[in-house]
């Protein structure tokens, strides 16, 4: 693992903002450890995870809008402090690459990779043109593809939110690649196709704290399934169209 633990310090509340403490998955942190290649941070909105997840990615030194470690733009300052809270344990092994993607500041780093092609030809790194000239989907896909190289950090904050779910399962594919490439990746997500993931660390963020979570146990695949398994019944109750035959 090239992060094999992440701890909040002890003098954390002097170093963040207040409200990060309302949150109880950031007020319960202790010690989460990461041990194996694939790990998902899950939850409702509003429990944490993409903060999580961002304060592990700018404590580890990533653009807080996302990129690679050589991005350093920024259009606006909107991330936490979180990340001066967080002492990371990282492995003995330094990873060849490593990337930050999150869904809501994709644009701006589209943006950024127009801008160093400029300087220096990049596109081929990234499917071979703008990913603005590209749809969302498919650009997220196409960076993830043909930027990431193996050996390496990803931290992806919801990148089903441009995908869909055969694009998913394409998704999945490229994690396995990775995974036999020697990487990690840390991935927050409500996606219950992601999830599915063999042997990959869960953790549920709730009202409990931080939960490590089997998961056919978790709320994501449990309502999937029902729905799936009968989705009139349940169009019934959600609607108020009737009571079930």
């Amino acid at each position: 693992m090239y992060i094999r633990s992440v701890t909040l310090k002890e003098n954390a509340a002097e170093l963040c903002e207040d409200y990060l403490f309302q949150i109880p998955a950031i007020e319960q942190l202790g010690e989460l450890e990461f041990t194996s290649p694939v790990t998902f941070f899950v939850g409702e909105n509003g429990s944490g995870k993409s903060t999580l997840l961002e304060a592990i990615a700018v404590a580890y030194g990533f653009n807080p809008e996302g990129g690679s470690k050589n991005f350093h733009f920024s259009s606006a300052a909107t991330h936490s402090s979180l990340y001066k809270a967080l002492r990371i344990a990282k492995g003995p092994i330094r990873p060849r690459d490593g990337f930050f993607l999150r869904a809501e500041s994709f644009y701006n780093v589209a943006t950024e990779v127009e801008r160093l092609n400029d300087i220096s030809p990049l596109y081929d790194a990234y499917g071979g043109k703008s990913l603005h000239c590209q749809s969302h989907g498919e650009s997220f896909l196409s960076l993830i593809l043909h930027r990431f190289w193996g050996k390496g950090l990803y931290l992806l904050d919801e990148p089903e939110a441009a995908l869909s779910p055969a694009r998913q399962l394409s998704l999945l594919s490229r994690m396995g690649e990775l995974v036999r490439e020697e990487s990690q990746l840390i991935i927050a997500t409500h996606s219950p196709i992601l999830m599915a993931y063999p042997d990959a660390q869960i953790y549920v963020l709730g009202e409990n704290g931080i939960t490590l979570t089997p998961y056919q146990e978790t709320e994501h695949y449990f309502i999937t399934k029902e729905f799936l398994q009968n989705p009139q019944r349940m169009l019934r109750e959600l609607l108020g169209n009737g009571e079930d035959e």
